[in-house]
C-alpha cells in the first residue's frame, strides 16, 4: 500500500490574530498527525498479527500510563487556581479514582484481552527504548517549556476523535481477538477529548497575543506530533521490518 505522505501546510499566514493560530495549527494536525503513518494503517486495516497488536498495546501503555504525570506536571506550573482545577479531571479520567475506572484500567483491559500479563505491561520493561525515549521527551517538555507550550502541546487531542472512530471501526471488524467491551478506552475518549480539546484551544488562543508566542504553540503542536510518530517509527521498525532491539517485547509467531 502506497501513502502519501507528503506534508499538506500551505503557505505559511501571518499569525496575527487568534483565528489565524487556530488555522495554523489545524493545517499541523492535517499534515502531522500519526493517523499518517503506515503503521496505523496496517493496525486499523487489519493487516498486523495478534503478536504486533500486542507490541502496540504494550508500547502505548508506557504513553497511557505517563499521560496523568504530564497532567500533574502541568498543574504544578500555574499558580492560576482556575486553570488547576480546569486541568484537575485530566488525571481522574486517566487514573480513575476510588470508585471509578480510569483510561489506564481501561487500556490494561485491552492488553489483558490480547493476552498479554498485566504485571509484565505494568512493569514496562519490554517497551522499545525509542517509545521510553519519546513518552518522556514529553513529559521534560511540559515541565520545562512555558506554561502555554505545556497546554498547546496538549493540542493533539483536537485531532483525536477521529483516529478513535477509525480504530474502534477498523479493529472490530478485522480482528476477532478485539470485542466492543476491548475497545473501551477508545469509545470513552470519543468524548473526553473534545471537550479537553476545546479547552485547550480556548486557552492558546486567548494567551497566545503576540506572533512570537502564536509561533511557540504551533512549535509546540508539532513537538507533540513528533512524539507521537516517533512511537510508530520504533513500532514499524521492530514488528513490521523485524529489527526488535535486545530486551523489548518479542511475539510468539517472531521468536
Amino acid at each position: 500500500m502506497s501513502l502519501d505522505l507528503t506534508p499538506m501546510l500551505s503557505p505559511a499566514r501571518p499569525l496575527d490574530s487568534a483565528d489565524a493560530l487556530e488555522d495554523r495549527l489545524r493545517e499541523i494536525g492535517a499534515a502531522r498527525y500519526h493517523d499518517r503513518h503506515p503503521f496505523h494503517h496496517l493496525l486499523h486495516g487489519g493487516q498486523l498479527t495478534k503478536g504486533q497488536v500486542q507490541a502496540w498495546a504494550l508500547n502505548r501503555y508506557y504513553y497511557q500510563c505517563s499521560i496523568p504525570v504530564k497532567d500533574a506536571v502541568v498543574i504544578s506550573r500555574f499558580r492560576d487556581r482556575a486553570t488547576r482545577i480546569e486541568w484537575r479531571h485530566r488525571l481522574e479520567d486517566h487514573d480513575g479514582s476510588e470508585t471509578t475506572e480510569g483510561g489506564i484500567e481501561r487500556w490494561l483491559i485491552l492488553t489483558d484481552a490480547l493476552g498479554l500479563d498485566r504485571g509484565y505491561v505494568e512493569k514496562t520493561e519490554g517497551i522499545l527504548p525509542a517509545t521510553r525515549f519519546a513518552v518522556d521527551a514529553y513529559v521534560h517538555f511540559v515541565r520545562d517549556q512555558t506554561p502555554l507550550e505545556a497546554i498547546a502541546s496538549c493540542l493533539t487531542e483536537l485531532f483525536a476523535p477521529n483516529i478513535h472512530r477509525e480504530r474502534i471501526a477498523g479493529m472490530l471488524a478485522h480482528y476477532d481477538f478485539v470485542n466492543p467491551g476491548v475497545m473501551a478506552y477508545f469509545q470513552r475518549r470519543l468524548t473526553q477529548a473534545p471537550r479537553d480539546a476545546d479547552y485547550a484551544l480556548r486557552y492558546v488562543r486567548a494567551h497566545a497575543t503576540t506572533p512570537e508566542t502564536r509561533e511557540a504553540v504551533c512549535n509546540a503542536l508539532i513537538f507533540k506530533t513528533q512524539v507521537l510518530w516517533t512511537q510508530l517509527d520504533a513500532l514499524h521498525h521492530a514488528y513490521v521490518l523485524g529489527h526488535i532491539p535486545p530486551g523489548a517485547f518479542v511475539p510468539e509467531e517472531m521468536r
